[in-house]
């Protein structure tokens, strides 16, 4: 049985995935692949190049350090020149690369020890583009270029964009790869938040994980008769923004505690084809 890791976009919202993946940890589940969207394919490209558990725990730390400014530092410059029709993003990249630079142990994604797959979009088609193979760095930051907020990054001669606007957890693409047993790790929405965002950034992501959130629902509707497919539980009420990156421990807790309630007595949970644990 081939076993594959999914882990779908969602901003700062993508620490509930360490926790979970804390979880699986305990419970003694490891995968064969991963496949990650967006934020799930920087969590996942961090686990393919460190699979065992203190590999884990190495990222919650990075998680934990995180702030908004390190992620999506403010240009108000830039912004403006957005606004003017002059730029199609606001916000620069430079963070970003610069935390991938910093913290990533390979530079091509066919060197992890763990099979990783990104999944980013094409901007003129709108359809998946999967990246197995190639430079790692522009991979990622194209799959996690949110429409708007980080420009499209030009890869064999194609504009790519965020993966979760063409499939927020790529559950089919899992499929296509071998997988038969597959955990869903969504980073989620949002829960309960008591107002709406107030920033243009907050906003734009917001309402991106609310667009594109039902079509995981519709992929292992989709996919149930065919493969064993597991969509772990986040940690809800949440009512942290996907802006908002200083609840990175807080997260992490909550979601490993859900999840490890989700997966007791995990022999009975996990032998059908199809659970929400």
């Amino acid at each position: 049985m081939t076993t594959a890791f999914v882990l779908s976009g969602g901003a700062s919202l993508g620490a509930v995935q360490v926790g979970m993946l804390q979880a699986l940890n305990d419970a003694g589940v490891a995968p064969d692949l991963l496949v990650g969207s967006s934020v799930g394919a920087i969590n996942a490209a961090w686990i393919a190049a460190h699979p065992e558990p203190e590999g884990v725990e190495a990222l919650a730390e990075i998680w934990r350090g995180l702030r908004r400014t390190t992620v999506f530092p403010a240009s108000p410059l830039l912004g403006a020149v957005a606004m003017l029709g002059r730029r199609n993003h606001l916000v620069s990249p430079d963070g970003l690369v610069a935390l991938l630079e910093q913290h990533l142990p390979f530079r091509r994604l066919e060197e992890t020890r763990t099979p990783l797959h990104v999944v980013a979009t094409d901007l003129l088609t709108g359809r998946a583009v999967l990246l197995s193979k190639g430079a790692a760095i522009p991979a990622l930051m194209a799959s996690a270029a949110i429409p708007a907020v980080f420009p499209p990054v030009r890869i064999g001669g194609r504009d790519l964009i965020d993966g979760g606007v063409a499939d927020y957890a790529p559950v089919s693409q899992a499929v296509a790869l071998g997988a038969d047993r597959i955990f869903v790790l969504p980073a989620a929405h949002a829960c309960e938040m008591a107002s709406p965002p107030r920033s243009v950034l907050a906003m734009a992501l917001h309402s991106l994980n609310l667009m594109i959130e039902s079509r995981l629902t519709a992929d292992v509707e989709r996919l149930h008769d065919e493969v064993e497919v597991h969509v772990l539980p986040h940690p809800c009420p949440l009512a942290v923004s996907p802006a908002d990156f200083s609840h990175g421990g807080e997260l992490i807790r909550r979601a490993r505690l859900t999840v490890r309630r989700g997966l007791a007595g995990s022999e009975r949970r996990i032998a059908g084809p199809r659970s929400v644990l």
